[in-house]
């Protein structure tokens, strides 16, 4: 994991704590360090900014041991990742809400997004949570019977229409049911789209302001980097996304992913998809990236 990512920073460490750093010593090394972050999928305002945090932390700085130099650098690179990084408590906040606490999920076709919901579903059934489905994807062939049967296997209640039908009321219907029965959390999931199809993102408008969601959250693929937060950006052009969720993230050797999409759209990352199995969900812990990035 991260191992690209992993490398390029391990490599500037080694290359500069052999050297009293000078202005003129580390431009040369900024400009590899630069040219390395954006082959891993760094978006450049954030390596930009990180080059300007590393440029005014470490020169003229005066360390008589190598070993105090090589910690003082990866401690100082550490901070400046770790300012990059917010997350917050989906527990805490739907437990301090009212009753149902709707979340919309947004993201393109192919990201694990409704298999990510039904890992979600799993997580807050397993803390206690009452949750209802609504597959408001009426558009993809098959996409009712693949969240009808991740919520058969996880004993969770689905809303669902005929396709073709219109999937705010779907929505809608699942929403009026959790309220009538009791039931804490609504996920709904949508069709997974490509942020340039105009047409199913103002149906996506629709859904938004139908259902009015405590929280909306935008599935995105760690493994397609840039695109993942170019995609982000699309997306909350249309409807405000609130939190992010990466998936494939225990097979992304870049890490660019996880590092740009949080700092650029100043949304938090709220949980990372490990694996494929339902309990293959990882709550966003900026420690965890950041010890993988550093690891030997």
């Amino acid at each position: 994991m991260f191992e690209k990512l992993k490398k390029v920073f391990s490599s500037f460490v080694e290359e500069i704590t052999t050297k009293h750093i000078s202005e003129k010593d580390i431009e040369s090394y900024l400009w590899e360090l630069q040219i390395s972050l954006l082959e891993c999928d760094v978006a450049l305002p954030v390596v930009d900014e990180i080059i300007s945090k590393i440029k005014n932390n470490l020169i003229g700085m005066k360390i008589k041991r190598s070993e105090d130099i090589y910690s003082l650098i990866k401690g100082t690179l550490r901070k400046i990742l770790m300012e990059s990084f917010t997350t917050i408590d989906l527990i805490s906040l739907i437990s301090s809400s009212k009753k149902p606490f709707v979340i919309m999920f947004l993201g393109v076709n192919g990201t694990g997004k409704t298999t990510t919901i039904a890992k979600i579903g799993k997580y807050l059934t397993d803390r206690g949570f009452k949750v209802i489905f609504s597959c408001s994807d009426t558009f993809r062939a098959g996409a009712e019977e693949q969240l009808e049967t991740h919520a058969k296997r996880l004993g969770i209640k689905m809303i669902k229409h005929k396709y073709g039908a219109d999937p705010a009321a779907v929505a809608y219907d699942a929403i009026s049911y959790a309220k009538a029965n009791n039931i804490d959390v609504v996920l709904i999931d949508t069709a997974g789209r490509m942020q340039t199809d105009r047409g199913l993102m103002d149906e996506l408008q629709k859904i938004y302001r139908v259902t009015k969601p405590n929280i909306t959250i935008f599935v995105g693929d760690a493994l397609t980097g840039n695109d993942a937060l170019n995609q982000a950006q699309e997306f909350n052009n249309f409807v405000p996304i609130d939190a992010i969720i990466l998936t494939k993230i225990d097979a992304d050797a870049k890490g660019g992913a996880a590092i740009s999409i949080s700092y650029v759209i100043k949304k938090p990352i709220i949980f990372l998809g490990v694996g494929q199995n339902y309990d293959d969900l990882k709550q966003f812990d900026p420690e965890w990236i950041i010890n993988n990035i550093f690891s030997k």
